[in-house]
C-alpha cells in the first residue's frame, strides 16, 4: 500500500490572476455580466460598481438575519 501526498501551500492557492477593469490582483473571483463587455474575471469592488452602475437606485438588502 503507499500513500499520495496531495499538500496545497499558500502560494498555490492565491491568485495570481488580475481584474480585467482595475489590474489589482483578485482575491475572489467574479465574472462580469455579459451585458458589460468586459472580457476575463474581475475583483469583487469592480464588480460591485459595475452591480450599481446596471441597476441604479437604492438596494436594500434582504435575509441579513442569515449573516
Amino acid at each position: 500500500m503507499f500513500f499520495i501526498s496531495n499538500k496545497k501551500t499558500k502560494s498555490s492557492l492565491v491568485s495570481k490572476e488580475k481584474c480585467a477593469i482595475c489590474s489589482e490582483k483578485i482575491k475572489l473571483h467574479y465574472n462580469p455580466m455579459d451585458e458589460w463587455g468586459i472580457k476575463g474575471s474581475i475583483c469583487g469592488d469592480c464588480y460591485s460598481k459595475k452591480i450599481n452602475e446596471h441597476y441604479p437606485g437604492e438596494h436594500v438588502r434582504v435575509n441579513k438575519h442569515l449573516d
